[in-house]
């Protein structure tokens, strides 16, 4: 009984990590999702996202101020 406990726990933790993947690639157009793994465990999940603006349109922000 304990071991069927123990997998559904993990299966458990598989859905949730893989959820949060899910959540940090939503909306990123530009950028990167890193899983860090520690001791066969994924600790932790970074976003980086990048903002990328053409180049006219920064040129005529500047000149607006």
């Amino acid at each position: 009984m304990a071991l069927e406990t123990k997998n559904y726990d993990k299966e458990r933790d598989i859905a949730d990590i893989a959820n949060q993947i899910a959540v940090a690639l939503q909306g990123i157009r530009f950028g990167s999702v890193e899983i860090i793994i520690h001791e066969n465990k994924v600790v932790q999940i970074e976003r980086k996202e990048k903002l990328r603006f053409d180049n006219r349109s920064a040129l005529d922000k500047r000149a607006s101020f």
